[in-house]
């Protein structure tokens, strides 16, 4: 038979949609054409095969090779193709037995030498396998790919995976009578030990930040911390993850899907919070993702964890702006001439700033000398809407040498995550979600306040000119306040102290 026919995976955003890889052998001078939509990397693959096919000890067919990577209107790329195009060359030409590959999907890139390296993405092509079957007959079928990629793929429970390190491990699996020559399913288990995040109890002082950053971490609200130079922002930041609720087994199978994609998973980070700090020269498209074959940014690589942007003000002011739409949605859809991706992005985000471009405003040795309009400026470049879509805004004090000196070590965070494992847990038996993903609706009938909050509430929008987005939040912040104190009703002591999230920087 001249024609062989195998089955692999392309990526497109978080999908990884099946493609049928035909190799077809026919008279005419010797060629490799590969056709159906591929992108440079995957045309360079008929010089990695030819190769890594050589240098395994087969025989090249001295006739015209036609490879199709149907459906033809699906872009392709990376160089996950070599393997499934190298083992329909073997065959077509016969050099194989081709009777079993219908039950396996392959993906691998090749050196000239024929071993396999690894790919991106493996993590959310087993999943897509697994998920689809058999052409939707519910048969899923097994999966061979580079073994460096095994414990990646495994992640998918009850997935059939067959690692391998060479194009010849491959071939052997499928050789007749190969017996203990055939590919080891592999075994891999996702790690078991905790996360490991630095400790709340290293930072000294600053209770009532910890305070706002344990209410935070209770609803999934956003924060933006204001402060000098040494204030603690950044520690306190750094050690936020480790406040979050642990990770659900769906949760962590989206995050390491979108790290996979990315080429950045590692089976170590498995279970553990993101934490995503990008430089503040960082570009619109480094934040939120894109290029001509879109990947994930900045947001969907925090997404189940935290995307800390420190010197706020310091980004570009149109960068900022990318944030608004998933910080509403928690998604970002990335549109080309050509194509469409859509990428989960639920982060939480935390964010600094110094109050002025000195940093020292409000500082009791008063060397600041910015003058009103200056630090008014400053705080500016943070756009109004931006400043309403994030929950929580703090003022952080200086701490004195001496207060420094003298303080005991501060609260353990596995202290602070027990009641805010505590406080998410009762959101999820109530309303199935956190309180920072409340609806409208959602909000009507859980954060009510009674009558004195509800006053409170109200005066406190007129006099401060509040949207309506900021009084919703506010709710929301006053709601996850009650339930750290295991209240059934918002009272007016949890407005008050959700009221007071809201005044760092600017009024209204």
């Amino acid at each position: 038979m001249s024609l062989a026919v195998l089955r692999s995976r392309a990526l497109a955003g978080m999908e990884a949609p099946a493609v049928s890889v035909e190799v077809h052998l026919a008279n005419g001078l010797p060629a490799l054409t590969i056709v159906g939509l591929p992108d440079a990397e995957v045309r360079e693959a008929k010089d990695r095969v030819r190769a890594a096919l050589q240098n395994s000890g087969f025989t090249i067919p001295p006739r015209r090779i036609t490879v199709n990577l149907a459906p033809a209107d699906l872009p392709k790329e990376s160089g996950r193709f070599d393997l499934p195009i190298a083992l329909g060359i073997l065959a077509a030409s016969q050099q194989i037995a081709g009777e079993a590959l219908a039950r396996y999907e392959f993906a691998g890139e090749l050196s000239l030498s024929g071993e396999l390296r690894p790919i991106r993405g493996a993590l959310a092509m087993t999943f897509a396998m697994h998920r689809h079957g058999d052409g939707g007959r519910g048969r899923a079928r097994a999966f061979i790919l580079p073994l460096a990629n095994a414990d990646e793929a495994a992640l998918v429970s009850d997935a059939a995976i067959y690692p391998a390190r060479t194009l010849l491990e491959v071939c052997a699996h499928f050789a007749h009578g190969a017996g203990n020559m055939r590919l080891s399913r592999h075994q891999g288990q996702a790690p078991q030990t905790l996360p490991d995040y630095p400790d709340f109890a290293e930072v000294k002082g600053q209770q009532s930040a910890k305070r706002a950053l344990e209410v935070a971490a209770a609803g999934l609200h956003s924060v933006l911390m204001i402060g000098p130079p040494g204030a603690g922002k950044s520690m306190l930041a750094a050690r936020f993850p480790g406040l979050l609720p642990p990770m659900c087994q769906d949760e962590a199978l989206e995050s390491a899907a979108v790290q996979s994609i990315a080429g950045s998973f590692s089976p170590e980070r498995w279970r553990r919070r993101p934490f995503r700090s990008p430089h503040h020269t960082s570009s619109g498209v480094a934040l939120v993702g894109g290029g001509n074959l879109p990947r994930p940014g900045e947001v969907s690589l925090a997404h189940h964890g935290v995307l800390f942007l420190d010197e706020l003000p310091e980004f570009d002011r149109r960068v900022l702006e990318v944030l608004r739409e998933p910080l509403e949605s928690g998604r970002i859809t990335i549109s080309r001439a050509a194509r469409q991706a859509d990428f989960p992005a639920r982060f939480q985000l935390v964010a600094a700033m110094n109050p002025c471009p000195c940093g020292w405003l409000g500082h009791a040795s008063g060397k600041c000398r910015c003058t009103p309009e200056t630090a008014q400026r400053y705080q500016d470049r943070v756009s109004g809407p931006l400043l309403d879509r994030i929950d929580i805004q703090l003022t952080l004090a200086a701490m004195p040498a001496e207060s420094i000196a003298g303080q005991a070590d501060g609260e353990a965070s596995s202290a602070i995550a027990e009641r805010v494992a505590r406080a998410h847990a009762l959101q999820l038996a109530r309303q199935g979600k956190p309180n920072q993903r409340l609806e409208p609706r959602d909000i009507d009938r859980y954060c009510r306040p009674d009558a004195a909050g509800e006053r409170l509430l109200r005066a406190a929008m007129q006099q401060l000119h509040w949207s309506a987005r900021a009084y919703h939040r506010v709710l929301k912040v006053a709601r996850t306040v009650a339930d750290l104190a295991a209240s059934e009703h918002v009272a007016a002591e949890h407005i008050a102290q959700a009221i007071q999230y809201r005044r760092a920087l600017r009024e209204g």
